[in-house]
């Protein structure tokens, strides 16, 4: 009882998170510290995404285990992978036969004093289920993890998927206001440039415009480069 009563005060410490309008980089982080409490035996969480044939560990509360990480996205073995590609949780206990089956993963993850480690998959919903890769709890105790614990551990990815989803969605849409403003400031800067061409070669809107194309592909800057290079040169310094 105790240890489902740790989970869940740890989804509702996810609370903020669905409300909060951070990176993607912040919830993540977020993610593995409220892990922590939510697992029991849990000494530290990492999360490892997984992209194509890369992956990273974005997020971790102790440093030394990305490498541990690390170990696994390039030799495509150990728990995490495993739980990210059969999308299950993946249970080992690093001392016993069965974690034997990555020895290289197990060597490493003892010489950080890693004794069990549970990984389960972390899925994001933006209309279908998209995998991310896995969200990993080590622990110092051989006999941390148990069959309850996977239940509580899908419990909570659940819940950090769907603040993870959320997490997205506002990033993309950060994004896209970023792009639009960048777009229209550049506007902005091409049309007074324009203006200033117009001014001082008394020529036409359309051929002011053809001058700014020509140095653009000339010295191969991007046009609104160009334009904010015309408009500094013939701005006069303030005294």
């Amino acid at each position: 009882m105790l240890r489902l009563d740790a989970t869940a005060e740890a989804i509702a410490g996810l609370r903020d998170v669905f409300a909060a309008e951070e990176p993607l980089s912040d919830v993540l982080v977020r993610v593995a510290q409220t892990a922590v409490r939510a697992i029991p035996d849990a000494d530290a969480v990492s999360i490892t995404v997984i992209s194509g044939n890369a992956g990273s560990t974005p997020a971790s509360t102790d440093e030394r285990l990305i490498a541990l990480d690390r170990l696994q996205l390039e030799s495509g073995q150990g728990p995490c992978m495993q739980a990210a590609q059969e999308r299950r949780p993946v249970r080992v206990e690093i001392a016993a036969a069965d974690g034997n089956r990555w020895p290289e993963f197990g060597e490493n993850a003892k010489k950080l004093g890693v004794r069990a480690c549970l990984s389960a998959p972390l899925l994001v919903d933006d209309g279908e289920p998209e995998l991310v890769g896995s969200l990993n709890v080590y622990s110092y105790t051989a006999s941390a993890f148990d069959p309850f614990d996977e239940g509580l551990i899908r419990l909570y990815t659940v819940t950090a998927g769907q603040a993870i989803t959320n997490a997205r969605r506002w990033q993309k849409t950060r994004d896209t206001v970023s792009s639009l403003e960048r777009a229209l400031t550049s506007r902005a800067e091409i049309d007074q440039a324009k203006g200033a061409l117009m001014a001082i070669h008394g020529c036409t809107a359309d051929a002011a415009f053809e001058r700014l194309v020509s140095i653009s592909q000339k010295q191969h800057v991007k046009l609104h480069e160009v334009a904010r290079q015309v408009l500094t040169s013939i701005r006069r310094p303030e005294k």
